[in-house]
């Protein structure tokens, strides 16, 4: 297996620290609103890199933080009145709720910054100790001309980092770049004893201190955005390397951004969408699946119209799934996903089918295999879906299923369900369409069913109608 390591600009061979145990750690999220497409894209892509992981036997020991302590939890805090618990509290529920929906397997930790003071104490302490860092009037900074690989991950040199620094004046600082391990309490402000006097973390100590307290002080994968490259994961590397003297993270991953109509997503563009809205129209795995049709490291591009396609996408893959597996029949795929060595064979009949069958497996584990390329595993999917379509194949519907839960998709049973008068009308003006050979019209109705919710299928009969997953 090839993934791509941001740190080495390249694709390295998948060897995990420990044989067959994969310790994971992916940047979590702020918790003072609800979450957004970012956020979406981002826990999507790690979710489905961890299922694939999990699906090849590894053991995978996966921690995301929550930051419950930032400037903007504070501000939020003071303009509505209450305190920042209550604000974390509530927004850390909040992305259970979202995250839930879209079928994120809960991490196996989910460490918070204000759990984890002293841990966050003993690393600086250490930095200081080290000559790293230094405290000037209850503040702790970290001295970046300290660590000469600073701008390994991020390729940026020191000298043009200085010269085009975004930062106020600061004279405390001996250097521009130099960044806060340690902020001095201000008033009204949450506040936790240390050496330097009463103040809070900074938010780069927080994912050094938590990582390695959880995973050790060097680890398999660390995941995030491109946006977080640098500076957050410049200065956990430095951070972390400065205290421990070993190499922090060995494969650093980074999906790619999110772009609204070709334009990057901004709440000042007006183009800014949380998991809700898009939810209140489209089903979470429509979401899902249109996040994973782009390869993780690519920019997406987010519209109405790639929605619909995902939505009819989607609806054609259940199609062969729902119309190809009897209904006594079992599903092939548990909602946590098994190695490949606890899954039962599901490939039977003639040698032609099962050389098909394994042809297809082995392509869709190739593209995953090759840096989690889950858009090329997706169209596996389609030609799966044709096979199974074209030979009426139980297994081959199986075999779908299966794969799709590798990638969080295809799980929801076909639930029998009264279709709308309105759906059934839609379908019937579609048929004359086809008979009358308007098939931009029949193409145009076909959509219009899938996005209320319908699939429909063609047959020598007539159509099929049935309800799409929620």
């Amino acid at each position: 297996m090839q993934v791509y390591n941001t740190l080495s600009r390249r694709k390295e061979e998948f060897t995990p620290l420990r044989p067959n145990e994969v310790n994971m750690y992916v940047c979590g999220v702020t918790v003072y609103d609800y979450c957004h497409l970012g956020h979406a894209r981002a826990y999507i892509v790690f979710d489905m890199i961890r299922r694939y992981l999990l699906h090849k036997g590894y053991q995978v020991n996966y921690i995301q933080n929550f930051t419950d302590i930032d400037d903007k939890i504070i501000r939020k805090a003071n303009e509505s009145g209450q305190n920042t618990r209550e604000i974390t509290e509530k927004f850390i529920q909040e992305y259970f709720t979202d995250f839930d929906r879209l079928g994120i397997l809960r991490a196996t930790d989910y460490p918070k910054a204000t759990e984890h003071i002293e841990d966050i104490i003993a690393v600086i302490e250490t930095l200081v100790q080290k000559g790293h860092a230094y405290a000037v009037n209850g503040d702790v900074y970290y001295d970046v001309t300290s660590f000469p690989q600073y701008g390994k991950l991020s390729g940026r040199k020191f000298e043009d980092n200085a010269a085009g620094a975004r930062v106020a004046v600061d004279e405390a600082k001996k250097n521009p770049l130099d960044f806060a391990l340690w902020k001095a309490a201000k008033p009204g402000e949450p506040a936790w004893p240390s050496p330097w006097g009463d103040g809070r973390p900074g938010w780069h100590i927080e994912c050094s201190a938590m990582s390695m307290k959880k995973l050790g002080k060097s680890f398999d994968i660390h995941g995030g955005g491109q946006d977080l490259i640098f500076p957050h994961h410049e200065n956990e590397i430095a951070q972390s390397e400065g205290a421990t003297g070993q190499p922090y993270v060995k494969y650093w991953l980074h999906n790619g951004f999110v772009n609204i109509h070709d334009e990057k997503m901004s709440k000042s563009l007006g183009n800014f969408f949380t998991i809700r809205d898009i939810l209140k129209k489209y089903s979470p795995e429509t979401l899902r699946f249109f996040v994973l049709s782009t390869h993780y490291r690519s920019p997406i591009n987010f519209s109405e119209e790639q929605l619909i396609e995902a939505q009819k996408g989607l609806a054609r893959l259940y199609q062969a799934v729902w119309e190809n597996t009897p209904q006594s029949a079992k599903s092939p795929a548990a909602t946590t996903p098994q190695s490949a060595s606890q899954t039962a064979p599901l490939i039977k009949g003639s040698t032609e089918l099962v050389s098909e069958y394994v042809s297809l497996e082995k392509e869709f584990k190739d593209y995953m295999d090759d840096d989690f390329n889950s858009a090329g595993a997706l169209g596996v999917l389609f030609n799966l879906a044709t096979v199974a379509n074209r030979d009426r194949s139980p297994q081959a519907a199986n075999l779908l299923k299966k794969l799709g839960g590798v990638l969080g998709l295809l799980q929801a049973e076909k639930k029998s369900t009264e279709i709308p008068a309105e759906i059934t009308a839609l379908a019937e003006q579609r048929l004359a369409a086809k008979k009358n050979k308007d098939f931009t019209l029949a193409d145009q109705l076909r959509a219009a069913i899938t996005a209320q919710g319908y699939a429909i299928k063609d047959t020598a009969q007539g159509f099929i109608l049935s309800k799409l997953p929620k």
